[in-house]
């Protein structure tokens, strides 16, 4: 297998080539690298070859993945040929790359191998396509596969949004603690407890969590008081209007 990742030092498309050869999927001599910057002296401490455009870069490749901006597509000027393409671009739809394209949306922790990836195959992608792509979303974590492309804008907007939504409630929390005079290392170590190290009591029981918080509004303690005035106050409603506001960002970022 001869892979191709245009945007190969960003976030994710390091992410990705890096655990293809970490994983042994590929090895590092057939692994080509495009990006904007121009060659490294290595690529994280592999040798790697380094294209000098596209068409270079196809050239060298059985697959291309594509890892770059949204805004970004349209001047890339790629030609595929008959190649398979993975697309990990939001907003821009098969239609506009090539009949033979996944799409797939990853998120930030495919830095750790945790990254969940949807995605929807194109009119011309083979059975063998598919499976290809179960190993290479594999590397780095988790995928499912969808039917309806609309559907990768609803996951840009959640898994999509990798560690940000935990990140902005740590923030509140931190802050709220910090505003009572309890000292920042402190508050920084209290809200790690709830949003990692607590919240990993959660992992594999996502049908148990209404049940969850009933549990703990029933026990009718200091958190089901927090938990009552957190939904009076909008919890719940600002989470929709933020995932809303995203989905619709999705749709409209790479026309």
């Amino acid at each position: 297998m001869k892979i191709g990742i245009i945007g190969g030092t960003g976030w994710i498309g390091s992410a990705l080539g890096c655990a293809l050869i970490e994983t042994e999927i590929l090895s590092a001599s057939d692994l080509t690298i495009l990006n904007r910057s121009g060659p490294r002296p290595d690529y994280f401490g592999h040798d790697v070859y380094w294209a000098k455009d596209c068409g270079d870069l196809v050239d060298r490749s059985e697959i291309v993945i594509v890892s770059v901006r949204p805004q970004d597509w349209a001047d890339l000027g790629l030609d595929p040929k008959d190649r398979l393409v993975i697309s990990v671009m939001a907003g821009v739809p098969i239609s506009a790359i090539t009949p033979r394209t996944i799409r797939a949306i990853p998120n930030a922790a495919a830095e750790i191998r945790k990254s969940y990836s949807p995605w929807v195959a194109g009119p011309d992608v083979t059975r063998q396509d598919r499976q290809t792509v179960g190993r290479i979303l594999g590397a780095i974590g988790n995928a499912d596969e969808l039917t309806d492309e609309a559907q990768l804008d609803l996951m840009t907007a959640l898994p999509g949004a990798g560690p940000a939504y935990p990140a902005l409630l740590a923030v509140a929390m931190i802050r709220f603690l910090e505003d009572r005079d309890v000292p920042k290392p402190v508050a920084e170590r209290a809200t790690q407890a709830v949003i990692c190290e607590a919240a990993q009591l959660l992992s594999g029981r996502m049908p148990e969590v209404g049940d969850i918080v009933q549990a703990y509004l029933d026990y009718n303690g200091t958190t089901a008081a927090g938990l009552r005035e957190a939904e009076r106050a909008g919890f719940s409603r600002a989470i929709t209007a933020g995932l809303k506001a995203a989905t619709e960002r999705a749709r409209s970022i790479g026309t």
